[in-house]
């Protein structure tokens, strides 16, 4: 298998800069970047190193991740360098992540991270250091059509990532490229252990890699203390059904931990109000939604006038919608939108843009 970087030949002469995280798919971008002809440089961005972060298995950007890249680098005889944004990366990815919580949203520190510091801030170091790409471990394809490069869903849909790279701008698209986005998983393991890459077995990083052991409230307490005050738990009529200890517990479409028995039917949580510091539970059907607002689109579909496709969670699957102005209708009611969310937008596999979920209008009336 061959990295398919569209650079104009000789690639001898030209220069890739490979984004290293420290895991199995960086580190094989850099071998094909290597084997690729083109002068090849490693790069990994210190972000964090905060106790159990940065010695737990599948974290990355920190600790053994950046040894674990330092090596896959010697072994491939190519440069590495490590920069330090680590207080970046608190400031626009960490403290973001809190306050979204104590805003009552629930928060997706992974694109507000591409958007930023690997984007743009990394993006950026590429152009400083003279490559003529950047290439990152990204599960994504980058499409070249008849206006230019496209964003489009990853060949193995187990491992798509397109969600989280809807604000990809086409300046940027122009100068990404994502190697693996035309092959499995297994494939890209095989290849390591091919290369002799001592990455090759190492787990995958999680989805949020500066949260150890999952502990979200943990990490939103050190940074906003004031984030456990309690509340009420209270029904779609407002009628007070309980306590909480802090809305950073809860998010809309959760089921456990709401701990109040006696009702004619599971409870979900609806919606959180940070106002009021209520959260608001009821049935499963008034989670149906019929409609969201979305702020701060953005758009790498060019002219598309046909049908489109909306995702709503990384996990689910894109369903059909419309989008007029700032609002996007569902074809059918949703499940499970949350404010803070990310809504989206597909042709077929081709990503168009998308926005953050606002608000939601509920398909329930009475629940209005």
């Amino acid at each position: 298998m061959s990295a398919d970087f569209q650079l104009s030949p000789p690639l001898a002469a030209r220069r890739i800069v490979v984004a290293m995280s420290g895991g199995v798919d960086s580190s094989v971008v850099a071998a094909l970047a290597a084997r690729s002809g083109a002068e090849a440089i490693g790069v990994t961005l210190q972000l964090y190193d905060h106790g159990a972060a940065t010695g737990r298995k599948g974290a990355c950007c920190a600790g053994q991740d950046i040894r674990d890249a330092r090596q896959v680098c010697d072994r491939l005889g190519i440069a590495h360098y490590v920069f330090d944004h680590e207080s970046r990366f608190r400031e626009s990815v960490i403290e973001a992540f809190a306050d979204e919580y104590l805003a009552g949203r629930t928060p997706i520190p992974c694109v507000m991270c591409n958007m930023g510091v690997k984007f743009t801030d990394l993006l950026g170091l590429a152009r400083e250091l003279g490559a003529d790409c950047l290439a990152t471990g990204h599960y994504v394809r980058r499409v070249v059509g008849p206006a230019g490069p496209e964003l489009h869903r990853a060949a193995d849909p187990a491992r798509d990532q397109s969600y989280f790279l809807f604000a990809t701008t086409a300046e940027q698209l122009d100068f990404l490229r994502f190697p693996l986005g035309g092959m499995p998983k297994p494939a890209v393991r095989a290849l390591a252990a091919e290369l002799g890459l001592g990455v090759a077995a190492k787990p995958d990083s999680q989805d949020i890699c500066f949260v150890p052991d999952g502990d979200y409230a943990g990490v939103v307490r050190k940074v906003r203390p004031e984030a456990e005050t309690a509340g009420e738990i209270v029904d779609l009529a407002g009628q007070v059904l309980g306590r909480h200890r802090g809305l950073i517990h809860y998010t809309v479409g959760q089921r456990r931990g709401i701990e109040i028995g006696g009702q004619a039917e599971p409870l979900y949580v609806i919606r959180l109000d940070a106002a009021t510091r209520r959260v608001v539970v009821g049935p499963r059907r008034a989670l149906a939604v019929d409609s969201a607002r979305l702020t701060d689109l953005s758009w790498i579909g060019g002219d598309h006038r046909g049908p489109l496709f909306a995702k709503v969670r990384s996990m689910a699957k894109p369903v059909a919608a419309r989008l007029d102005g700032d609002r996007l209708y569902f074809a059918a009611p949703e499940y499970g939108v949350a404010p803070g969310q990310a809504a989206v937008l597909y042709a077929g596999d081709r990503v168009l843009g998308g926005g953050w979920i606002a608000e939601t209008e509920s398909a329930l009336r009475e629940a209005a």
